[in-house]
This record gives C-alpha cells, structure tokens and sequence, in this order.
C-alpha cells in the first residue's frame, strides 16, 4: 500500500481543522443569535411598560399568567369573599349609592345610562347603581358573580366598543398595564360616556396592588380620548381621590 508522502498528511490536516473551525463557528453565532432573540422576545413581552412620571408600576411578575394568579389569590380567598357578601355587603353598597347619587346630581349619570362596574368583585357597587335607579347595569372582574358581576379581565374588555354611558372602576392600582386599563374604557365608552376612577394618591395600596399612583397627572396623560371633568377628595375605603373624565366626541372631517 502506498503512504501518502507526509506533506499531503499536513495539508489534509489543515483543511479538516479549517473545516471545522468555521462549522463550530457558524454553530456557536446561530444558536447566540438564536438565544438572544428568544430573549428580547421574552423579555418585551412579559416586562410592563415603562411607567411615566408618578406613576410606578410594581416589579416581580415574570408572566402575565403570574400576575393573573396573583389577583386570584385575592379574589377567591374565601375569607375575603364571606365578608365582601355578608359584613361589608349593605355598608358598602350604602356609601357606594351615596357616591352614585352625588354623580346623578351632577349630571353625569343618570337612570338611562348604560353603567359598568371595572374589577367589581361580589358587585356591591353594580346593586348600588340599581339601588339608585340606575338599572341597566353590570359588573366585571376575574371570578363571575352572577347575576351582577360578569366574567373578564379589564384589560382586554369582552364588550363592543361605545358598549357604555357610564364606567365606574375603584381598582385602577390594580392593573399591570395601565395603557391598556384606560384604553379599554376608552374603547367601551360611547362618546360622551363618562369614567370615574377613585384613585390613591396619599397612602400606598396592599400587596396585590401592580402600580403606585403619585398625582393625577398620568391619568390625564392616559385619557388620551377624554377630558378632565373634575378631581374632589373622597372617603371611599382606603382610596383618597374622586377623578371623573368625559370621552370626547367623534369629530368627522368636512
């Protein structure tokens, strides 16, 4: 059998570790890209967005199936849900058909309204809004409470758009998203639909909260479809501020 002379050998060499050099490199920068792509991807689609001046939107939740459980474990403790329907029942929807009746005195609800509750849990303030007359209402949250409350998450809103004169939500702190917690009211509202959020601006909210509110300065911000129709201090259970905003209506180009 004849040997291949040794310089051949060498040059085989050389192109075999070549060969393979530039293979393991190839592989090596796909799978970096690859990784890193997988990622960012990851990463913008479960990071909430950057939170504008006073307004802080509260780390640690990886996914949004993380901060869905959160609420959950709020919202079906049975502890909580016994004394949301039996002690706190009629106290609260008393001092809820009181803030209703100051807005009908205000003309900014009235017995022909179509109303929504956002994030209304047992729905104490849907039956204060029936209790004052205005019965075409109805409530949203995570847990179903039939026959006030219906099933859904306020930021994506199951209901067509200008489904709603009236949309009354105490749980803004709640929301992950807020761009998406207002524009879904947005989208909802009828034009000329009135929104009233009872915010805390002088004390921060409990451990199931996803953002801390400063001013009402981003509010104002996120009503991007609406205008300012007044600010007043309440008393409303742990929540200091009344803001009411009013949708502004559809303007069509001559």
């Amino acid at each position: 059998m004849i040997k291949p002379p040794p310089y051949m050998k060498s040059k085989s060499f050389i192109v075999f570790f070549i060969l393979s050099t530039t293979l393991l490199f190839l592989y090596i920068s796909h799978k970096t890209t690859l990784t890193t792509t997988t990622t960012t991807a990851a990463a913008e689609e479960n990071t909430p967005p950057s939170s504008i001046p006073d307004l802080k939107i509260r780390p640690g939740y990886t996914t949004y199936e993380s901060y869905i459980h959160h609420q959950l474990n709020k919202t079906l403790n049975p502890k909580l849900r016994e004394i949301w329907k039996t002690r706190d029942w009629d106290r609260k929807i008393r001092v809820f058909a009181g803030f209703f009746g100051d807005l009908k005195q205000k003309n900014l609800l009235s017995n022909s309204s179509k109303a929504l509750s956002v994030g209304a849990r047992m729905g104490q303030e849907v039956e204060a809004l029936k209790r004052v007359g205005v019965s075409d209402s109805i409530g949203l949250d995570l847990v179903p409470s039939p026959p006030l409350v219906v099933r859904g998450d306020f930021h994506h809103q199951p209901f067509d758009d200008g489904s709603f004169d009236f949309e009354f939500s105490n749980v803004f702190d709640h929301a992950l998203y807020p761009e998406k917690f207002v524009g879904e009211i947005e989208r909802t509202l009828r034009p000329g639909g009135v929104c009233v959020l009872h915010v805390s601006l002088k004390r921060r909210s409990d451990k199931y909260s996803a953002n801390d509110l400063f001013s009402v300065e981003p509010l104002k911000k996120l009503f991007k479809r609406s205008e300012l129709v007044h600010v007043r201090a309440v008393d409303g259970f742990g929540l200091d501020t009344e803001v009411v905003f009013r949708k502004k209506p559809v303007t069509r180009a001559l």
